[in-house]
């Protein structure tokens, strides 16, 4: 076929924005939590960046994208990417496609924050960061995208819905559990000390968010350009149903508006090369009303998991995985949905949601329980009512 230097030059580009989502996720983070714990925060997202970049050269590409050992997980045929130079794959140098999802696994790590966020044990991250990588996420990627057995079922995920959003919302909620409540939580005032750089981080989400989508085309053509607008359709619809739904409660939030844009995006990244505009309008006021309720229901049942990761990834992916079933069109991406008549598509997409949370759930508990006894998860009591930002970095947000 040939790489061709448009398709080469998007995807590079495509690869920076995805990149620049997981400081992005940094800064959403940080508003959000209080200011002893910015720095920390922040941190946290920078790392998981270094981790999983690291990690994917070694090994992680090989398990997601090796060839297919029993639909479980790939061989180790490219461990250290050594037996990957400068051939081509499709139209674009295959280096380029290992660099592209090396962001995706990035900000899925990031992503995970919300669940341990101001509370945990810098040293203790980095394990869980690599171990869940490797066991959680490579695995994932590999039955959906890699040729594994969600693939063979059929299932569909353009851009990450299942592999991506489904996996770090309820791996959150389940390392939230493990690592309790953070000290003071529901006695004392945990509000977010900076919704400006929550703003921020949201806008660059929004922006990397059309190369994290139409970027999965794989090429500059008519498919990316659908991803994009109907990315951009579904988060603006997000944004103003979670915006409503709010003022209906109280006052207008501006956090609640961006976070419905945040899950109207979640909801639309697995539907992106398979549904028109008028669906992604669907899809994201739909996820603008389920993750905002989603996330009163966390509130109500005193779950601390503190940002709200499987409210607004977790069930967002798992309606945006669903939805996929429902809406696809087969003159936009090739395959139908149960409105055009295929019920299979529209039961694959729930066996393969339903077998990512129970995958993520169970493998998440275990890694953590894993690491919290080999060297405990949280910090000490004395160090998480002094902040994070002093007793793990030394640091101050605000001098």
């Amino acid at each position: 076929m040939g790489v061709e230097s448009g398709d080469t030059a998007w995807l590079l580009i495509s690869t920076a924005m995805v990149l620049l989502m997981t400081p992005g996720v940094g800064l959403f983070y940080g508003g959000m939590v209080r200011k002893k714990n910015a720095v920390s925060t922040i941190s946290l997202s920078f790392l998981a960046l270094a981790i999983v970049s690291v990690q994917w050269v070694l090994v992680g590409y090989s398990l997601a994208f090796g060839s297919d050992v029993n639909g479980i997980i790939g061989n180790l045929d490219f461990v250290g990417l050594s037996e990957i130079g400068l051939e081509e794959l499709g139209t674009i140098p295959h280096l380029v496609f290992v660099a592209f999802q090396l962001t995706f696994a990035a900000i899925t790590l990031a992503i995970l924050v919300s669940g341990v966020a101001e509370r945990v044990k810098l040293s203790s991250f980095i394990v869980l960061g690599l171990l869940w990588t490797t066991l959680v996420y490579d695995p994932l990627a590999h039955w959906v995208w890699g040729g594994g057995w969600l693939a063979e079922l059929g299932a569909l995920d353009f851009a990450g819905g299942t592999v991506v959003h489904i996996s770090s919302g309820f791996s959150a909620l389940a390392i939230a559990f493990l690592i309790g409540k953070r000290r003071g939580y529901g006695e004392h005032s945990m509000e977010p000390h900076n919704i400006p750089m929550t703003l921020i981080g949201t806008a660059l989400l929004w922006f990397g968010w059309f190369g994290f989508n139409a970027g999965s085309a794989l090429s500059a053509n008519g498919l990316a350009a659908n991803a994009l607008i109907v990315t951009n359709t579904a988060a603006s619809a997000g944004a103003i149903a979670w915006l409503f739904a709010s003022w209906y409660h109280g006052k207008p939030s501006s956090l609640g508006m961006v976070s419905g844009a945040i899950a109207g995006l979640v909801a639309i990244t697995p539907a992106a090369g398979f549904v028109d505009p008028l669906a992604s309008l669907a899809i994201g006021a739909v996820a603008g009303v389920i993750c905002y309720s989603a996330m009163l229901f966390r509130i109500n049942r005193g779950w601390d998991e503190s940002l709200d990761a499987w409210a607004v990834h977790g069930i967002g992916g798992l309606w945006g995985a669903i939805a996929t079933g429902i809406f696809a069109k087969e003159s936009v991406g090739g395959y139908s949905g149960l409105i055009y008549g295929n019920v299979n598509q529209f039961v694959a997409q729930i066996i393969a949601a339903g077998s990512a949370v129970i995958y993520a759930l169970v493998m998440t508990l275990i890694i953590a329980k894993v690491v919290d006894l080999l060297f405990g998860l949280r910090v000490s009591e004395e160090e998480e009512y002094v902040g994070l930002d002093i007793s793990q970095h030394g640091e101050k947000a605000y001098a």
